[in-house]
């Protein structure tokens, strides 16, 4: 996913920049892109908030009961939950860079046709 998302924002950047061949169905095209990534940000962003939970009860419960089961869980958590968060960063910044690629790519197409 994160590759996917790369290559298409390379694309559409090089697309908008040079005003080049933006069409009406280029610019749906984003839309539902958009909306594809909407969902998959909402996913891991439930994925990442659960994960930080259980991290959060598992440190609770290392506080409480000190034990080397609970140190296993509060690390395997803690190891699984950085990585989404970064995960999760990516996917936030892109959806919110492609927010303003569409709307410059909506403009161009709105203002090629008024010539």
């Amino acid at each position: 996913m994160k590759n996917e998302i790369k290559e298409y924002l390379a694309e559409a950047e090089i697309r908008i920049k040079g005003k080049e061949d933006i069409t009406a169905e280029f610019v749906e095209d984003m839309l539902t892109r958009i909306k594809f990534y909407q969902h998959e940000r909402l996913v891991h962003l439930i994925v990442t908030m659960t994960f930080a939970l259980m991290t959060v009860i598992s440190f609770f419960m290392l506080v409480t009961a000190y034990s080397l089961p609970a140190l296993l869980l509060s690390l395997l958590f803690l190891g699984l939950v950085i990585p989404y968060i970064y995960h999760y960063y990516f996917l936030e910044n892109s959806t919110q860079k492609l927010y303003r690629l569409y709307y410059e790519a909506l403009r161009a197409y709105r203002d090629s046709k008024k010539q």
